[in-house]
């Protein structure tokens, strides 16, 4: 299993991953110079991925600005704490804002929503 990180650094791990693959698929466009109309499709589709990288960018940015930020009990450094539970950016502690889960294993099923019968 892939060890967790920061939702955050995540996210802005994959804008930034996006960007790499729109300029990788613009670039093979190039190899098709002699056929304009497939080099233009690779070129559209390299920039559908840099703005799509835009667009998350735009999205982490703006949860970003909501979420809390906390002083981590192992490192002492400040990061933002995204749901009910998440890791620290720097260290990787397991952190939570719930006193319910404090002393428990970290678990991110404790992010999703348990829809509860009636």
């Amino acid at each position: 299993m892939k060890p967790y990180k920061n939702k955050i650094n995540r996210i802005r791990s994959f804008a930034l991953a996006l960007i790499f693959i729109g300029v990788v698929i613009m670039y093979i466009g190039i190899f098709f110079r002699s056929n304009e109309i497939v080099m233009l499709i690779f070129m559209f589709l390299g920039m559908l991925a840099i703005i799509g990288s835009t667009v998350v960018y735009a999205w982490i940015g703006t949860l970003s600005t909501r979420a809390i930020r906390v002083q981590c009990p192992n490192c002492g450094k400040h990061t933002k704490v995204l749901g009910r539970v998440d890791m620290c950016g720097h260290c990787r502690e397991p952190l939570t804002l719930d006193p319910s889960l404090e002393g428990k294993d970290f678990d991110i099923a404790y992010n999703k929503k348990v829809k509860h019968e009636k």
